[in-house]
């Protein structure tokens, strides 16, 4: 088995409240990512991928191939986008990063699959000191 790593990038606002709290009960627990008038991220996305290597090809999978598909399904929908309120897959959750990570895991591991490999892990960096790792259920 060998593992494979795409990055990609894009840029989206979110803000991190729950309306059922206060302005300042939404402040003290988020801080300021509960900001009224959003803030954003320049996030970088690390989609891992495993299987087994092709050895018509020598791929475990066509790096372009994979790259068009996280575009597709993923970054187009993300990039220059507010999380919160255009985000599909992300409609009714709460932006952070942990569940914005699982969103992006969700769209993209059947798609994976019929490429012949396994999604392994999502790794989403929020800023360059913070970010998550998604392995699945």
């Amino acid at each position: 088995m060998i593992f494979i790593t795409r990055r990609e990038r894009f840029n989206a606002a979110h803000r991190l409240f729950r309306p059922e709290y206060s302005d300042e009960m939404n402040a003290a627990v988020f801080g300021k990512c509960s900001n009224p008038l959003w803030h954003g991220h320049n996030y970088e996305l690390f989609v891992t991928v495993k299987g087994n290597i092709d050895p018509e090809t020598g791929f475990l999978v066509n790096l372009k191939t994979l790259s068009e598909l996280i575009e597709n399904l993923v970054i187009s929908k993300l990039d220059h986008r507010n999380v919160n309120l255009e985000v599909d897959f992300m409609k009714d959750k709460l932006a952070s990063t942990e569940n914005l990570a699982i969103g992006i895991w969700n769209e993209l591991k059947d798609a994976i699959s019929e490429l012949g490999a396994d999604l392994h892990c999502i790794k989403l960096c929020e800023t360059e000191n913070n970010f998550v790792e998604y392995f699945g259920n």
